[in-house]
């Protein structure tokens, strides 16, 4: 990585070197307009393209992904996404106070107060809960991953070994396979690689997180092949000083049998979890996805269940020649400059969030676009048309060739009908809302021949929609 400059993409204040990995850099960093304090983490395009791995891309990708949907205060927050000619940027809350890691090592082995391990663990298991709501689980919880704010409350970092598995309870129900993290934080189900719970993972290495706060030591601390033999056995004693209720914790969450193990929801009930613990409200959380803004119409979120998921490719993101953020442009303006929004805030409730990535994908310049869908059957475009307006002229558009439409609230499902019989050619068009003037309509085939669809987009849906929206493709690329 060259030498980066002062005054980054013209907007945020370089400082010094926070830490640095295998393929990233991360530096403090300051808006100079609002003056906030933020950590970016910088991505050279030359090494990675060196590496060439897929493993590195999918990664960085699903990192990226899989920030953007948490929202909760305990949580690391992604702020935009940026890239030249030669750098990727990804732009992140700052927190200051360092890693429970350095915290423990300059205790030199006491560890802490119960009441003070009780609040960090509380807050951790918060965190997690919610992450485990939307089907996001860590998969590397350890105490270099926890950060300490200015205030004495945490934040969980370093989602790049996470898994997500959205849709429907028995796909979140599913068995993970793929065996990573640190050693000693390992369940050790995870590894006899028969497939393991991700979320029953997770307590375990917060487990090992609160005995470490406490007894300021590792339960499991060999570093030869006797690490694995004293997980298996949970062979690990608890000091003297660990209270009842700790220690009875303890065990039930260091359980070497999954199906026996406390679950997240269990502990929330366990007398010494309880004790001052304050739930963190929902509203507070500004979740990205949740179930209760789909329905049956709408496409799932691009799962994962091991570190070989599909995430697309970062050619475009190598490849992008510049990319900044603004607020809110039209789909034409992303589409002739190349750039792209990464702080726009949809106001209409939706079907699904529209957020940065979004519209991100919607930029030939950084194309994301198959982390989460075909691209060849989908579009958007923006109009500056009233709501009611739209929809009236996608349900005249779907009479006119005899096909049925059915509208709920800002969704148009128009679908093809022979002979009495449904499901032929399906067709959502939903809306979402940009800024209070501009809205974005994006239209995607549910269902049937591709070809189809493009014959009705091209015949019927682009001719009907001239003069109402801007930014419609000219061909079906």
């Amino acid at each position: 990585m060259g030498k980066l400059p002062r005054l980054l993409m013209g907007r945020y204040e370089l400082d010094k070197l926070l830490g640095k990995g295998s393929f990233a850099k991360v530096y403090h960093a300051r808006n100079v307009d609002t003056r906030e304090e933020v950590a970016i983490k910088i991505m050279d395009k030359d090494h990675l393209s060196k590496l060439g791995a897929v493993q590195v891309q999918q990664q960085i990708m699903r990192e990226i992904d899989i920030m953007r949907r948490v929202r909760h205060p305990h949580v690391v927050r992604i702020h935009e996404v940026m890239a030249t000619r030669k750098s990727i940027f990804v732009v992140m809350e700052f927190v200051g106070g360092g890693t429970i890691n350095a915290r423990l090592v300059h205790r030199a082995g006491r560890g802490i107060s119960e009441a003070s391990a009780r609040r960090v663990f509380q807050q951790l298991v918060s965190a997690l809960d919610y992450c485990h709501s939307l089907g996001v689980y860590h998969r590397d919880i350890k105490p270099e991953n926890i950060l300490i704010d200015a205030t004495g409350n945490i934040k969980v970092a370093d989602f790049g070994l996470s898994v997500v598995l959205a849709g429907g309870m028995a796909q979140r129900e599913a068995l993970l396979h793929t065996v990573c993290g640190t050693p000693m934080f390992i369940a050790p189900e995870v590894f006899l690689r028969c497939g393991y719970d991700g979320a029953k993972a997770d307590v375990w290495a917060c487990g090992v997180v609160l005995f470490a706060l406490v007894a300021g030591r590792y339960p499991f601390n060999h570093k030869d092949t006797s690490l694995y033999h004293m997980i298996r056995r949970c062979d690990y004693h608890c000091p003297p000083w660990f209270s009842t209720g700790l220690v009875a914790l303890v065990h039930r969450i260091l359980c070497p049998d999954p199906a026996l193990r406390i679950t997240i929801p269990q502990m929330k009930e366990n007398l010494w979890f309880k004790k001052n613990f304050k739930e963190i409200p929902r509203s507070l959380s500004e979740p990205e996805l949740c179930d209760s803004d789909f329905d049956s119409d709408d496409e799932s979120t691009t799962s994962s269940v091991s570190s070989s998921t599909s995430t697309g490719d970062l050619a475009s993101l190598m490849a992008c020649p510049m990319h900044t953020s603004v607020s809110a442009p039209s789909l034409t303006t992303l589409q002739n400059t190349g750039s792209a929004a990464v702080q726009a805030q949809p106001l209409m409730r939706r079907h699904k969030s529209l957020n940065a990535f979004d519209i991100i994908a919607s930029s030939p310049s950084l194309n994301l676009s198959g982390l989460f869908e075909e691209p060849s059957e989908h579009m958007r475009f923006v109009s500056a048309a009233p709501v009611p307006k739209i929809i009236s002229k996608l349900e005249e558009i779907a009479a006119h060739v005899s096909f049925t439409a059915r509208t709920k609230e800002y969704q148009v499902r128009i679908e093809e009908t022979r002979n009495g019989n449904q499901g032929v050619l399906l067709i959502s068009a939903k809306i979402f809302e940009l800024t209070p003037e501009i809205v974005m309509v994006k239209v995607c085939k549910k269902a049937g021949d591709t070809a189809q669809y493009w014959q009705f987009c091209n015949n019927e849906l682009k001719p009907g929609l001239r003069g109402l929206v801007d930014g419609l493709p000219e061909d079906n690329a």
